[in-house]
């Protein structure tokens, strides 16, 4: 009887490596190398190679085999694969990449069902939101922007395009000093700020206490004409109606178009007008499992214009304006990209190699979405219409 031999680790990895090789036959557009430990070698694709991964352990090569983009990024931030070379093309890798995880994708959708929309919302701001603010700081530029900028030029300077957006969002909305604004999901004061020095009320509403007292303390030393509330948009009031809504990057956050819709109505004063800029997709709860579980997790979706258009067509509600910042977007998520990269001492210091990594991963991924047309980006300016 002929006893079968184990096969050697050699021939193991040989496997593996000619599964992926199978599998992406015909796909990799990116030249890119696999490097095991003992220095042994697989390379992908024609040409020299523009991205190096490099395989730690056997759990970063058994994440490879199963070509599964979820596990393949926890790998990396578990520093069981490195990466060399250009970042933007090995996030491009992940279309050649498996991403079914059914039961998260369902656990998104019935959350707010099952604990309450705003338990969910409150937990989903905090789980991404309630880091150190320094740590943003890190890669954010001086205005403290954590959305798109509006660029003019590809190589223009990142506080420049922000400040640009910024001036954008006061003059769509006919801003003037002692005009009430509320600023929706305020971040660190970025608004309120830039048109608190204007003389422009602004109230700050915000779901993270770090966010809270990053903004009460900015109000105080700059005596801003502005309040900062712990208050979830859907369950804020006013006495008094306000000049303006404005919602930097926040409509990820608030996927329920019509109770949103409401608000706007219920908020504005009559010819009052609604400033929104937003990562969009086509399809409103598509999300990378990997952003769903380590970036945003809970009931963020992307914003999707055709269906928030729909629901504000079932409103007196006017579009004045809607301006596509894809590229803008791109632009800004390379420049947070490179200024976290350049900022990767301080950061693993102070909060670990493995944030660094996860941001390094989501802030390159969302660059490469929309320099492919992966994902999309607006502005969007609305009215609520004088009485007829």
């Amino acid at each position: 009887m002929t006893v079968k031999s184990e096969p050697s680790a050699s021939e193991i990895y040989d496997r593996i490596l000619s599964r992926i090789q199978k599998h992406l036959a015909g796909q990799v557009r990116t030249p890119f190398e696999i490097r095991l430990w003992g220095d042994r070698a697989y390379r992908f694709g024609e040409g020299e190679p523009a991205v190096e991964i490099l395989v730690r352990d056997r759990r970063g090569l058994s994440a490879l085999g199963r070509l599964d983009e979820v596990g393949i990024c926890e790998a990396y931030m578990a520093g069981s694969l490195d990466v060399m070379g250009d970042m933007l093309r090995f996030v491009s890798l992940r279309g050649s990449l498996r991403d079914s995880h059914l039961l998260d994708a369902l656990w998104r959708r019935v959350a707010p069902w099952v604990v309450g929309r705003f338990t969910t919302n409150r937990r989903a701001i905090a789980a991404h939101y309630e880091f150190d603010n320094d740590f943003y700081l890190q890669f954010l530029d001086p205005t403290r922007c954590y959305s798109q900028a509006v660029f003019e030029r590809d190589d223009e300077d990142l506080e420049t395009a922000q400040r640009r957006k910024l001036d954008f969002a006061i003059e769509a909305c006919r801003l003037k000093p002692g005009d009430r604004v509320l600023d929706v999901g305020s971040g660190w004061g970025t608004f309120t700020e830039h048109a608190g020095r204007r003389g422009i009320r602004v109230t700050g509403l915000t779901l993270s206490r770090q966010s809270e007292r990053f903004q009460a303390d900015l109000i105080r030393r700059l005596q801003l004409p502005a309040q900062v509330l712990y208050e979830d948009f859907l369950m804020h009031d006013s006495p008094e109606p306000y000049d303006a809504i404005v919602i930097l990057g926040v409509m990820e956050h608030l996927p329920d178009y019509p109770a949103v819709l409401r608000r706007f109505q219920s908020l504005l004063k009559p010819g009052g007008r609604v400033y929104l800029d937003a990562s969009a997709f086509r399809e409103k709860y598509v999300k990378p499992t990997f952003v769903s579980r380590y970036v945003f997790p809970g009931d963020h979706s992307y914003f999707c214009l055709h269906d928030f258009l729909a629901a504000l067509a079932r409103t007196p509600m006017e579009v004045l304006a809607v301006h596509n910042d894809r590229h803008s977007y791109y632009l800004t998520c390379k420049a947070w990209a490179e200024n976290l990269e350049a900022a990767r001492d301080e950061i693993t210091r102070r909060w670990g190699e493995t944030l660094y990594r996860r941001f390094r991963l989501y802030l390159w991924g969302s660059a490469h979405a929309f320099l492919n047309r992966g994902m999309e980006a607006y502005r969007v300016l609305l009215e609520r219409p004088h009485e007829a």
